[in-house]
């Protein structure tokens, strides 16, 4: 049965609670499973969101810690980006 891989996030919860697991002991200390999860939707499934079950649970184990670190990279730089044009537009009222 092929399905969203959001229907199959609660069936799968121990499977993604030993990848975080496995990435603290990698030494990403803050990992978590929502973060996981959306960076198995961002950089493995985001061309093709429904899948099978099995998929599904390979592909989370099989998540690796460099495309991980790749997300959380990118994650960082939007966010500053964000918080520079927030600064730039706050500064810009003031005067």
């Amino acid at each position: 049965m092929v399905q969203h891989v959001d229907v199959w996030r609660p069936y799968i919860k121990d499977v993604l609670q030993s990848k975080v697991s496995e990435l603290k002991l990698l030494g990403y200390d803050a990992a978590n499973e929502t973060e996981v999860w959306e960076c198995l939707k961002k950089k493995v499934w985001k061309k093709e969101q429904e899948k099978p079950l099995f998929q599904v649970v390979q592909d989370i184990l099989h998540l690796s810690g460099n495309i991980y670190m790749s997300y959380l990279t990118v994650q960082s730089q939007q966010h500053t980006d964000l918080m520079a044009q927030i600064e730039a537009l706050t500064s810009s009222e003031k005067q």
